[in-house]
């Protein structure tokens, strides 16, 4: 049994254009799970770097001892201050290295490389930190590396980070610049035409003639035509 289709009347209102989809959010696939691992393991392995460069260009405080107590070489040397800028300096150059690689490698961006990125760049910054700690450690205890160096003789004192707010500058600067790249650089979705909506060309109904045409109705004999008595 076949339903009646009533034929559209030239009269009715034209239908509504379709309306625009909202943005939908953007599926997340195991490629981009995948992508996201890489780049935490990726950056989380060049903490190794920080701490080794820093290790290597922090200026060093200088102690000195007389036999009987251990004193700074130059009380007015801003070394412990230096070391602490150094770090910052590295963790900042490091973070927009892996932004920059990060966004050249994926462009489309996507939430997990964003967190893979801010969850590599914590994990490195700490790591370069302690790597650096093990790195510099000559010695733990003032006492005993000055009864080595021996009385009168400066040596240097392990390594330390003073400001441990420096081991936010990683995190901080590669998640700020990969979303600014992101935001920027990103290829997006064309506009859709706002006449024609999303769903391609939408042709409206023809509007109503000005005119009705009545069909013809019998109204019965007239006046001439009626029959005579």
């Amino acid at each position: 049994m076949t339903e009646a289709v009533t034929p559209q009347s030239p009269f009715d209102p034209p239908p509504s254009p379709p309306e625009k989809p909202g943005p939908a959010a953007a599926a997340i696939t195991p490629e981009d799970i995948r992508d996201g691992a890489v780049v935490a393991l990726a950056v989380a392995v060049a903490g190794l770097l920080l701490g080794l460069l820093w290790m290597w260009l922090a200026p060093r405080v200088q102690y000195v001892s007389n036999g009987e107590a251990v004193f700074l070489r130059n009380s007015e040397s801003e070394a412990r201050i230096a070391a602490d800028g150094t770090f910052f300096l590295l963790a900042v150059g490091l973070g927009v290295l892996s932004a920059v690689g990060t966004f050249l490698w994926r462009r489309a961006g996507g939430v997990p490389l964003v967190i893979g990125l801010a969850v590599g760049s914590c994990f490195a910054a700490l790591a370069g930190w302690r790597f650096g700690l093990w790195l510099g450690a000559s010695s733990t205890d003032l006492a005993a590396a000055a009864a080595a160096a021996g009385k009168g003789v400066p040596f240097d004192a392990p390594l330390e980070l003073m400001a441990h707010g420096a081991l936010l500058a990683w995190p901080m600067t590669a998640v700020l610049l990969h979303l600014g790249f992101t935001a920027l650089w990103t290829p997006r979705d064309p506009e859709p035409d706002p006449l024609y909506g999303w769903s391609g060309y939408y042709q409206p109904a023809a509007p109503p003639s000005a005119e009705r045409t009545l069909p013809p109705t019998d109204t019965g004999p007239t006046a001439s035509e009626a029959p005579r008595a």
